[in-house]
């Protein structure tokens, strides 16, 4: 692996043809942890879809930009200039086994850029062909999926989920085989950082503690400024990470999101949802709710997330062991031990907050966890859908509750929970009015439910993208109602039948 310093003292270079001023500190300071490429120029580069508010943050003009240059830019062929493309390296627990060599196999870094806020934002290809790390795979990705993330990814942004954005979509003007040949395509993704667990485990498997603690000093300066020159900054580091991931998980599961490949690769120390091919949303409320199709054991389903998150912090504490104590490994052991149990009330604490709000309950009061679980217990197989459930509990909280109550084939259930729920509303010290808004602005009316997401999918791989920018428009702006999109509000027909996903880009 190879790396050289991007221009000047500081990496930093001059604004580029595309407005972008690159600054590739990951590039410039970790030499020993990327391979840089080169990749096959695409036969005939389409932008697709740009994300023009994302695209103004970051310094861009998207009404004036070149569109041909920007896709040829963007498929990598043509790097912009500064730019300084490179496949990360990185290891991986995948599904419980251990991987010692991952890394982009169908992706590069393409750089750094500071946006107009004064943050760091790494600008991420995916399908761009193979790396020395695709271990038999072509690199390539498919126009579905890559509109799938594009889609996902900015309605968790709208809903308040930290994630990788989709900056641009791109066709290649090449034919990718799959199960059948389909239009090659890249998406342009944005995100704080790209650096996983993986990328830690990777270093340890090897024990070089040289550069383990290189990468987790550079985690450290770049994320958590603050806490640079504490002496147990990569403790504390870690007490970060799990604190972002419980909040993060917990989003996950008030918004009913599925990732569907949880591998530590997949797990960002950031805190963003990241490398979520396969996942989808649920409609009806079930802990053991699953979609991908490679996850043949339910690893990963609805309810196994937040267990899930904290078995890759531990594997993820694995790594930091000689950088916490490197005279004492147990006393390391112990303390990193001591910060992963806190990841439990931690997630607890951002889940129940969040509940508390989907509830429009404004005030805490001792009973509420029992509440928010005996609502789970209620909706969980039942059938309910769960998206709708809270937009329709909003008018119930206010004395109209034919709507939500018509949901449950046994109304007893819910008979009996909203009775406890008109009891604690009652402690609050607010109006019914005021309690209205505050669900309607926390609980969605629109996501990207998977029957949609399938017909706009299909639509766009033949050419039509109206169906696309339809659901887009719903989802990015979730909580408000409008006219002429009921049917973005709506279940599944009954024929859509058992939903599955793919690692497809």
């Amino acid at each position: 692996m190879r790396g050289r310093s991007a221009p000047g003292t500081d990496g930093r270079g001059s604004v580029n043809d595309l407005g972008l001023q690159f600054d590739n500190s990951y590039s410039r300071e970790l030499e020993g942890f990327f391979e840089r490429i080169r990749c096959a120029e695409a036969p005939a580069p389409r932008l697709v879809r740009l994300n023009h508010p994302l695209a103004r943050s970051l310094g861009m003009d998207p009404d004036s930009v070149d569109r041909d240059m920007l896709a040829r830019q963007l498929s990598a062929g043509e790097p912009p200039a500064d730019s300084d493309p490179l496949a990360m390296v990185y290891a991986g627990h995948q599904f419980g086994a251990f991987s010692p060599q991952l890394g982009d196999g169908r992706a590069l870094l393409l750089g750094e850029v500071v946006d107009t806020g004064g943050v760091r934002r790494d600008i991420h290809l995916k399908g761009t062909g193979p790396t020395s790390f695709s271990r038999g795979g072509d690199g390539k990705a498919v126009l579905g999926p890559v509109l799938r993330e594009y889609l996902v990814s900015e309605a968790m942004h709208a809903l308040g989920i930290p994630a990788t954005r989709a900056l641009a979509a791109l066709t290649t003007g090449e034919t990718v085989m799959r199960e059948q040949p389909l239009p090659g395509a890249i998406l342009a993704r944005v995100a704080r950082s790209h650096l996983r667990v993986g990328s830690f485990q990777y270093f340890a498997a090897r024990r070089d503690n040289v550069r383990l603690r290189r990468l987790a000093d550079y985690a450290i300066r770049r994320h958590h400024p603050d806490i640079v020159k504490e002496e147990d900054r990569w403790l504390l580091f870690f007490e970060r990470v799990v604190s972002a991931q419980a909040s993060l998980i917990a989003k996950w599961i008030l918004a009913g999101f599925v990732h569907g490949v949880m591998n530590t690769d997949n797990m960002a120390i950031s805190g963003e949802t990241i490398d979520f091919g396969p996942c989808a949303f649920i409609d009806a409320f079930d802990q053991a709710a699953l979609f991908s199709s490679i996850d043949e054991g339910g690893r990963y389903a609805f309810g196994n997330q937040p267990a899930i998150a904290q078995w890759n912090l531990a594997r993820f504490a694995e790594t930091l062991v000689p950088l916490v104590d490197p005279d004492d490994p147990d006393r390391a052991v112990e303390r990193l031990t001591e910060a992963l149990g806190g990841f439990a009330g931690l997630y607890v604490d951002a889940w129940l907050s969040g509940m508390r709000a989907k509830l429009g309950l404004a005030g805490e009061e001792e009973g509420d966890l029992a509440l928010a679980h005996g609502l789970v217990k209620m909706l969980d197989g039942k059938g309910i859908d769960y998206t709708l459930f809270f937009r329709r509990l909003a008018p119930a909280s206010t004395g109209r509750t034919d709507s939500v109550r018509s949901m449950f084939a046994d109304p007893g259930f819910f008979d009996e929970w909203f009775d406890l729920y008109l009891e604690r509303i009652e402690l609050e010290d607010q109006d019914a009015q005021a309690r209205l808004a505050l669900m309607n602005r926390t609980n969605p009316l629109y996501i990207p439910r998977n029957h949609k997401v399938e017909e706009a999918l299909a639509a766009a791989v033949e050419g039509d993208l109206c169906p696309f920018d339809r659901l887009l428009e719903a989802v990015t702006s979730p909580y408000e109602e409008r006219r002429g999109l009921t049917e973005f509000a709506e279940p599944a027909p009954a024929a859509f039948g058992p939903y599955r996903t793919f690692c497809g880009t």
